[in-house]
Order: structure tokens, then sequence, then C-alpha cells
């Protein structure tokens, strides 16, 4: 399998490069499993992270992050946007979204619950790579509809054309690939 290889928050990992078409292969970046990489992650990003109230995230690849920056930052309470509403849910909100690794629309569910915490609190949105924005596009839809203040959007890594948003923070660049493992020229890296 190609890999490319890359130091994260100052841990090595070489990412597999997998295609999504016949032009296209992304550098696959995932977290679960990796609890080196996750708690350096989040280490890296609460050290540059503006001051919050309350940590978000979409279900499922950012949990880990979001769960480890809440616990080095006190074990503050986060939220999870989730991909289903729940049966313990006292309300939902709902926001459609598009994501560049998952096929066809999906949905984004905000407990009612949790919106009330949300409501004039300083949120921070967590993610482990931020690629077309449409995922951080429906957290961002959930959280102002329960009426928080964003104010920070924070990623692992920004992909594509992530890498040039001025609102970003993030801590490395991951260019796209041909699907043959080179990079498509043109992509910021």
């Amino acid at each position: 399998m190609l890999t490319y290889p890359m130091t994260i928050a100052g841990v090595d990992r070489a990412l597999p490069i997998c295609p999504l078409n016949e032009n296209l292969a992304i550098g696959a970046f995932v977290i679960f499993g990796d609890p080196e990489l996750t708690t350096a992650a989040a280490d890296a990003l609460l050290k540059i992270a503006p001051e919050y109230d309350y940590i978000i995230t979409a279900e499922a690849k950012g949990i880990p992050l979001a769960h480890e920056m809440a616990r080095l930052a006190g074990n503050q309470k986060y939220f999870v946007a989730r991909k289903k509403a729940k049966a313990y849910m006292s309300g939902v909100f709902e926001v459609k979204v598009q994501s560049i690794t998952t096929a066809g629309e999906q949905s984004l569910f905000l407990d009612k619950a949790d919106a009330e915490l949300m409501n004039g609190a300083k949120i921070l949105i967590v993610d482990d790579v931020i690629s077309t924005g449409e995922s951080l596009a429906a957290v961002e839809q959930l959280v102002n509809a329960a009426g928080g203040n964003i104010v920070g959007r924070m990623a692992i890594l920004a992909e594509g054309d992530a890498q040039v948003r001025e609102d970003l923070i993030y801590l490395e660049k991951l260019p796209l690939f041909h699907p043959d493992g080179t990079v498509i020229e043109g992509t910021i890296h």
C-alpha cells in the first residue's frame, strides 16, 4: 500500500493513500486506536486554542480528539453532533451535510439539553481533518441554532482548500494525491 509520511505534533506516521475515484486520492488519517497521536495533537491544539467554554465535534472521527482535549483541559464537558437522533435526546436540532469521505447526504443532530448549555457560551469546533468544510459548516449551523458563539475552528490536519481558509487553526497541511500516490501539483503542501 502506498503511504505518505508525516510528523504531526512530534509523532511520525505513514498515512495510507486511498483512491476516492480515478483522479483523486487522499491520505487516510485515523486517530481511532492511536492514543499517542491523539494526546500529542490534543495538547498541541490546546496550546494555540482561543478561550472557550465548550468543545463540539461531529461524530465520529473527531470524538477521540474532543475527548482528549476536554480531559487535558480539566475534564470539561464536550458535545458531539450525532449522525442519528438517539432515544435519550430530549429534542433535537438537525442539519444536512455532504462529506468527502462518506457517500450521500447525511444529517447531524444535537440534543436540546446540550443546546441549552451552549446558548450564549463560547464554542470551539474541533475535528481530525477539515477538507471541504461541509461537516464544519453543519456543526456551525447546529451551534448557531443553539445560540452558541463560535470562537474557533480547529483541526489536526487541513486538506486541500481548507489550507487557505483564514478562519481555521490547524497543526499540519495534508496534500491531495493522484491515485498513484503522487501529490497533485497546485495543492498546498
